[in-house]
């Protein structure tokens, strides 16, 4: 620390070029850190699904149903320890803007299949004896301002339409950072009072828990193979391996998200590096001064490389709090289109360490040319 005053002082030199560096360090670091949290929000399905669950959906599509009495026949196989059912809702809150997903749940099933979504006892129980009731996430009930006692207007666009009324009775709260606190549920009974009588007794999915992982595999083929030859044959997947299937419908994001921040790494090192080496080339007098008055080759590569590695630091920094300010208000904007988004202290860590290493690259080349530099072929150049 006793030579920082000197490190500063050429840094500062070139002020608007310190700026301009700064910045792109901050633009880089920030577009990372979004890169990995929408990277995260993707994967974290398939992280936060129960190895003891599996998902049961029509062979043909998820868009297509499946006959209610189905749910007993899944409940007697051996190895099903529960079974509930699910379907989408797909209704509209004020504006179509106000995206969030609906389900129709069956209450009898629904907290022992999804245990981690915990509703308090007393708000549960009111939920049960309210016809018209529903169970909203805590992100939805913040977003929209909700408390309970409500009355949730919403306007159905596929089973009819009009418009449905339920009273908020209850608040789930995830039990894991990644649980999806987005959904609004509400009574099968309800549901299939009010939609048409071509889709009575008709279900989107079945979610099928398992007494232990290790049947996964034998349950599914089991399930499938009963219903074989139906009308409605169903396709059963374990529910990381469904979570995984609705993120190949968005194309590979692994890879774009890899090219774009393969990009980044290298628009970034060439910047960075170009500017370390202007730098360099500027003060080749005073390296070569440096030299002539005792300071090592050692310490001459430690001044280039502090001076790349503050850069980085301070840029890195400026760009990772822009994206701790920013992430919350996308995910609040995306909210129901993708899950949580959450930017933790492993990516901070992880996009801080690119940060220095972009730093260290792009100080090593010029750095290097400054250490080798000769006393006499420098102090000619002046």
């Amino acid at each position: 620390m006793k030579f920082w005053s000197l490190i500063w002082a050429n840094l500062t030199r070139k002020k608007v070029r310190l700026l301009l560096t700064l910045g792109s360090f901050a633009v880089a670091l920030f577009l990372f850190a979004f890169l990995a949290v929408v990277r995260d929000a993707f994967n974290r399905g398939g992280g936060v699904a129960a190895a003891n669950r599996l998902v049961v959906i029509n062979r043909v599509s998820i868009i297509q149903t499946i006959p209610l009495s189905y749910r007993d026949k899944i409940r007697n196989i051996p190895g099903v320890e529960n079974v509930t059912h699910d379907n989408w809702f797909g209704a509209i809150y004020q504006d179509e803007k106000n995206f969030f997903p609906q389900f129709v749940i069956d209450p009898d099933s629904q907290r022992q299949v999804y245990s981690e979504l915990v509703v308090p006892d007393d708000q549960w129980n009111n939920f049960l004896k309210d016809r018209t009731g529903a169970i909203a996430g805590a992100s939805t009930v913040k977003r929209f301002g909700w408390k309970i006692g409500d009355r949730i207007p919403l306007k159905t666009t596929i089973y009819g339409g009009g418009a449905w009324e339920f009273n908020l009775d209850g608040v789930y709260h995830g039990t894991r950072p990644g649980d999806d606190e987005t959904q609004l549920w509400f009574q099968w009974d309800y549901f299939e009072e009010r939609v048409p009588d071509r889709f009575k007794g008709q279900v989107g999915w079945y979610t099928v828990k398992l007494n232990t992982p290790d049947d996964a595999v034998r349950v599914a083929k089991a399930i499938d193979a009963d219903f074989a030859n139906s009308p409605y044959e169903t396709k059963t997947d374990t529910e990381s391996a469904w979570a995984a299937g609705w993120v190949k419908q968005f194309g590979n994001i692994e890879f774009l998200i890899l090219s774009i921040g393969s990009v980044v790494f290298f628009t970034l090192l060439l910047v960075t590096g170009n500017t370390m080496a202007i730098s360099v080339r500027e003060r080749t007098g005073e390296l070569a001064i440096l030299k002539a008055i005792g300071f090592k080759n050692g310490s001459v590569l430690f001044f280039v490389l502090a001076e790349a590695l503050t850069i980085a630091l301070i840029g890195g920094l400026v760009g990772l709090v822009l994206a701790l300010l920013a992430v919350p208000l996308v995910g609040q904007a995306m909210s129901g289109m993708l899950p949580p988004m959450v930017l933790s202290k492993p990516m901070l860590a992880e996009a801080m360490g690119f940060a220095l290493l972009v730093g260290a690259c792009s100080g090593l080349l010029p750095g290097l040319g400054a250490m080798r530099l000769r006393v006499v072929d420098a102090l000619r150049r002046i």
